[in-house]
């Protein structure tokens, strides 16, 4: 690789880690759920990180957000060695960061309004001095960017929503956010097929729009394969194979990946439940 590539990479990469590693408890109590894991993830790039119900995905996932520490090993952001041993510079951290989670009902505080939730967006990207009229017409459009109507939303609780549109609305927090990387754990896996084609297509036009990296956290690789620009397959806190999705999916190389392909009903053959 020449040196202006180089330079080029080393420009766009947006969150990297050198030997990740969480470790739970002590002695003979201690669990390694994420095992020593490298990676780099680039701007603009989507990326899976996919595995199975006890794979360390979900783990790895809230170092990067900084919600728990790591063990060993550092996480980079933007080039620089992340610090967020501070409040302060953790809310910093956060404008570069935010995530989507699984479950759109214990994500909000049920004792605050819709109208809150999105105002505290805008107010985290410095507009705390603009006019109420012209914040109501940012809330207004992210909004309408996910297909919901402000003017039905304003003055009403989280949980007067479908799980569907809390979910949109998540989305629309991303909106008014815009942060550099976004971190989508299983952000489609209570909503049905309908409502899932939405909901990536609009993550997908939002990357389009600002350049964002997103991070999907999914047992899906079906999902993976289709919306990914690189893979990483994770099983016991490790990444066992990891590339373009192209490269990982069709040709795969370790066995883990390989049962994982397997393991997806094709409509075509007979299904195969010796695994199960």
């Amino acid at each position: 690789m020449n040196e202006s590539k180089q330079a080029e990479n080393k420009e766009s990469l947006c969150l990297s880690g050198t030997n990740v590693t969480k470790i739970f408890g002590f002695g003979d109590n201690k669990t390694v759920a994420v095992d020593h894991v490298n990676f780099n993830f680039y701007k603009g790039e989507i990326i899976s990180i996919v595995g199975e119900s006890g794979s360390g995905k979900t783990t790895l996932s809230k170092m990067l957000l900084g919600l728990i520490s790591v063990s060993e090993g550092d996480v980079y952001f933007q080039g620089q060695l992340r610090d967020i041993k501070s409040h302060k510079k953790k809310k910093e951290y956060w404008q570069g960061i935010q995530a989507i989670f699984q479950d759109p009902f214990s994500f909000y505080n049920v004792f605050r309004k819709i109208d809150s939730v999105l105002l505290d967006c805008i107010n985290m990207r410095g507009g705390h001095s603009l006019s109420y009229a012209k914040k109501v017409e940012m809330m207004t459009e992210a909004c309408s960017f996910v297909n919901l109507k402000f003017e039905e939303l304003t003055n009403k609780y989280p949980f007067e929503l479908s799980g569907g549109q809390m979910q949109r609305l998540m989305i629309a927090r991303i909106f008014l956010l815009k942060p550099k990387i976004l971190l989508a754990d299983e952000p489609t896996s209570m909503i049905d097929a309908c409502s899932r084609a939405t909901i990536l297509d609009m993550l997908l036009k939002l990357r389009d729009e600002i350049n964002m990296t997103i991070i999907f956290i999914t047992h899906d690789i079906g999902l993976a394969y289709f919306i990914s620009d690189s893979v990483y397959i994770m099983e016991h806190g490790k990444f066992v194979e990891y590339g373009p999705a192209d490269e990982v999916i069709l040709h795969p190389k370790a066995e883990y990946t390989k049962r994982l392909i397997s393991d997806v009903p094709k409509i075509h053959e007979e299904w195969d439940l010796s695994t199960v």
